[in-house]
């Protein structure tokens, strides 16, 4: 919790007032700039430039672009409700991160620009990219490296990346040396297999913990999650970033409320 400008808040308001009155009327000035509410709010520009490169660099990453990639490009751009303005960027922004030698390293800094540090920001940054990324089903080894690339630079944890692309229902694998795949799936060396897809939604891998985690962890994991997925931090975004938190949202409360049912959490 942030305390700095409540503690600087109080002592000038004691130093000005000389008055208990001074170190309440203090901290509180001090609480708000803590929160954020005093400071000045920097600009945010358009995420959808950036966003469609990132979705056209991932399509090209493991050799060529896919109808079906192209298809979830598409659909996005339906589900965002686009004006005919927005779209043609998007387009264009597209096909450029298709090209070879695009620069991808600044798209990542423009995504990480906009969301600011904001961690909601993030994930929805990565949870309109997960249907280009799963698009033709498992990820190759290149695509994989442009998402944790991604991630990184967001400040997003690869078991967060997990449990968002668990809600949509994809099984994660994470690359290792040799060619091994994480706990959340499997391939072939170079990519060649698809990752298990269990039959639903896990409701421990949205999570992001295992079936044999403690009740406490499993609570905590739901703690966090709902707190970072919450529709009304969201602040002004676009309608559809405000629906896919809502979407995120039921499903963490969903898996919670199933693995409750399984256990018989109170």
């Amino acid at each position: 919790m942030k305390v700095l400008g409540k503690i600087i808040g109080a002592l000038v308001g004691f130093w000005l007032f000389r008055h208990p009155f001074g170190i309440v009327l203090g901290g509180l000035v001090g609480h708000l700039w803590d929160i954020g509410a005093l400071r000045p709010q920097r600009a945010r520009g358009s995420f959808i430039g950036p966003l469609f490169a990132m979705a056209g660099a991932i399509a090209k990453s493991d050799g060529r672009v896919s109808e079906q990639e192209i298809a979830a490009t598409e659909n996005l751009m339906t589900r965002m409700q686009m004006s005919p303005d927005q779209r043609a960027s998007a387009i264009e922004h597209f096909s450029a991160g298709k090209q070879a030698g695009f620069a991808v390293d600044q798209s990542i800094s423009e995504l990480r620009a906009w969301a600011g540090g904001r961690r909601d920001l993030a994930f929805l940054l990565l949870d309109m990219l997960l249907d280009v990324v799963y698009a033709e089903g498992p990820l190759s080894p290149n695509k994989f490296m442009l998402v944790r690339k991604l991630c990184a630079s967001l400040g997003v944890h690869e078991r967060e990346l997990a449990a968002l692309a668990a809600m949509r229902g994809y099984a994660y694998a994470a690359y290792g040396a040799g060619g091994n795949a994480g706990a959340h799936g499997s391939y072939r060396h170079g990519g060649q297999e698809a990752p298990r897809q269990p039959p639903g939604k896990d409701p421990y891998a949205v999570l992001g913990v295992t079936r044999d985690s403690h009740e406490r962890e499993i609570k905590r994991a739901y703690r966090k999650l709902i707190s970072q997925h919450h529709p009304d931090k969201l602040g002004d975004v676009p309608d559809e970033l405000k629906r896919r938190a809502e979407e995120r949202a039921r499903e963490i409360n969903a898996a919670y409320e199933r693995i409750r049912e399984e256990r018989g959490i109170k």
